[in-house]
């Protein structure tokens, strides 16, 4: 491990906020040395609460996650918020407009912000937000909010990713019919009824109630808690509710299964990435050539693909 490492890691430990900035930007752009920090990293990993926000577009997950932000400064808890932003098909590039929609707590020194690109990932997170996470342990956070893009029924990698995983929704129209959606319902630990004040909460929270009751039992059922993001109304429930479901994963020892299994996961999607790279290095011509050929009608693919894999 390089001195600069080391000295990167200790300014980290010791509460020095452009370190982790810098920490996240190393291990986000595997940059040079990337491997030796997430290496270092992971003795101080571990510690955190970390909670995954997910739900349909519009839901007021940003909202949300300010709202539990501010509850838990009031409780003298430290938070790091990972938001994960839709990358640009065309550019590469996303919004990242977190810090706009989280005003109250951007510039609170024991709140820690960082906005990423999803980088094409169906599930709402990058496999690098998870990385962000583990720099935001480190750092000393008390709890880690993983904010997700919020695609729709795509979103298994926050579930993985998370301890306890939210899901919310509003009242607006198709949010009912969102609900039904089998993937939302089967990873959410605790469901959110957020800006329940308005027309229609009633229904959604009885549509999310009966969903359940036909989804198979399992050892906990996930409540459903109404909030109102924009007045905190509701935020120490869903709080609450978080806390239980913690509590009665590390009872049981789910937890530590749950740590396990996103452990597997990480191992294989490095092992996909480092294939993947090490399949097409170099290899743009011999592409260009095949693409030509299959234009032409002289193979196909597949017969294409096979060639290259041979190789």
């Amino acid at each position: 491990m390089s001195t600069l490492t080391d000295e990167l890691i200790a300014r980290l430990r010791s509460g020095d906020r452009r370190a982790a900035a810098r920490a996240i930007s190393i291990v986000e752009d595997e940059a040079t040395g990337s491997t030796d920090l997430v290496r270092a990293l992971y003795p101080h990993v571990g510690r955190a609460r970390r909670v995954g926000i997910t739900g349909p577009p519009g839901a007021g997950k940003s909202t949300l996650v300010q709202a539990i932000a501010l509850e838990l400064r009031g409780r003298g808890q430290t938070v790091g918020v990972v938001a994960v932003d839709p990358t640009s098909p065309f550019t590469g590039g996303a919004l990242l407009g977190d810090r706009i929609r989280m005003d109250k707590v951007a510039t609170d020194p024991g709140v820690f912000i960082r906005s990423m690109a999803s980088r094409g990932s169906l599930g709402g997170l990058s496999r690098k937000a998870t990385e962000a996470a583990d720099v935001l342990d480190a750092f000393g956070r008390d709890w880690i909010l993983m904010e997700t893009v919020g695609v729709g029924q795509s979103e298994v990698d926050v579930a993985r990713a998370a301890d306890t995983t939210v899901v919310v929704f509003s009242p607006e129209a198709g949010d009912g019919v969102q609900a039904m959606k089998a993937g939302l319902m089967e990873i959410a630990e605790v469901f959110c009824v957020n800006k329940s004040d308005r027309e229609g909460a009633d229904r959604l929270v009885r549509d999310l109630e009966g969903a359940l009751e036909l989804l198979p039992r399992r050892g906990w059922v996930p409540p459903v808690v109404r909030t109102v993001a924009q007045t905190g109304q509701g935020v120490p429930d869903l709080l609450a509710a978080v806390e239980k479901h913690r509590d009665a994963i590390e009872k049981s020892g789910e937890l530590t299964t749950r740590r396990l299994s996103r452990a597997r996961s990480r191992i294989r999607e490095i092992v996909d990435d480092r294939v993947l790279r090490s399949t097409w290095s170099g290899r743009e011509q011999e592409l260009e050539a095949l693409a030509g050929r299959v234009v032409r009608g002289e193979t196909t693919p597949y017969a294409a693909a096979d060639e290259i894999l041979k190789k």
